[in-house]
């Protein structure tokens, strides 16, 4: 039977993943069966168009620590990943990929940390296995990246997976973006934070939905949710050509005065308004960013709608 205050809550977000969902709960069973802890398995069915759910639903009935939240439509990692710490009912709870990239058998130094007074334990990647140079390279670019223009540290090779106190699960709850940048979410609350080290596995069955479009997407979407260097860059970049430009005319004013007003300058003219043209469109498309996401948040639309649970 589910416990009513389990000690661990494991949370899977879970987007058309009925050929991991069984492996997942063998092993996370096998796992916890080991900590002697009490637990329960938080699965979010995030618009699944495969047989996820019933997958779960047939789980829940083996196990009833096994609990299911099925979304009305997908509403994306984060949404539902938020989902599933709202619902978490432990004393600490651990993200967990259902692709089993994130192995469960870490949970084991996670707690270990958890149990000598950390309110988060990250799990850092020091390999990810089964992914193209590109991508581990763009992964690699994009935390040095964001932590240059960020205010925020944001812990650098490290995913959802990791371990997160009650008293930092209270924290997050009173987070009310509808933009969510969760690995950003979890270094902004603070508290007492190490890290454990691991190898990430290849995924177990199917196909990561990721494409480069969407990971460039998460990566405007963490850029803007924690610096406002974009904006300030746009305003230097517009101060500075503002000063070139000025430059410019006073060398054209000397040069009519020393060498008279012959008819030329076309082309530096067009260069000119190009560069000019496009220095305002990247400003404006900046801006245009920022101005959305504030849009999106001013609507006040819940993050996610919940059409059933089973607990």
């Amino acid at each position: 039977m589910a416990a009513d205050h389990p000690e661990v809550s494991l949370v899977v977000p879970c987007h058309n993943e009925a050929g991991n969902v069984s492996a997942l709960y063998e092993r996370v069973l096998a796992v916890m069966e080991q900590t002697g802890k009490s637990w329960e398995l938080v699965c979010v069915n995030d618009g699944s168009r495969d047989d996820t759910l019933d997958r779960l639903l047939a789980l829940h009935s083996q196990d009833t620590r096994v609990v299911v939240i099925d979304l009305s439509r997908n509403f994306g990692k984060e949404a539902a990943l938020t989902a599933g710490l709202d619902h978490a009912r432990g004393d600490c709870a651990i993200p967990l990929d259902a692709d089993l990239q994130d192995p469960p058998e870490l949970i084991h130094e996670l707690l270990e940390k958890w149990q000598e007074g950390y309110d988060v334990v990250n799990a850092v990647r020091l390999s990810r296995k089964g992914e193209s140079w590109l991508k581990r390279a763009s992964a690699h670019a994009f935390y040095r990246f964001i932590n240059r223009m960020s205010d925020i540290p944001i812990p650098e090779d490290t995913g959802d997976f990791r371990l997160l106190s009650r008293p930092v699960l209270e924290a997050l709850s009173q987070l009310p973006e509808r933009r969510r940048f969760m690995k950003g979410l979890f270094a902004w609350v603070g508290f007492r934070t190490t890290a454990v080290y691991y190898h990430r596995e290849p995924r177990l069955s199917g196909t990561t939905t990721w494409n480069y479009w969407k990971l460039w997407n998460f990566a405007v979407e963490g850029i803007t949710s924690f610096s406002k260097v974009p904006l300030q860059l746009a305003a230097h970049m517009g101060l500075i050509v503002s000063g070139l430009a000025f430059l410019y005319a006073v060398y054209l004013i000397i040069g009519t005065l020393v060498y008279g007003n012959p008819v030329k300058g076309y082309p530096s003219m067009m260069v000119t308004v190009l560069f000019l043209g496009g220095v305002q469109l990247l400003a404006l498309g900046v801006m245009g960013e920022y101005l959305g996401r504030i849009y999106e948040e001013s609507k006040l639309r819940p993050l996610y709608i919940v059409r059933s649970i089973w607990d």
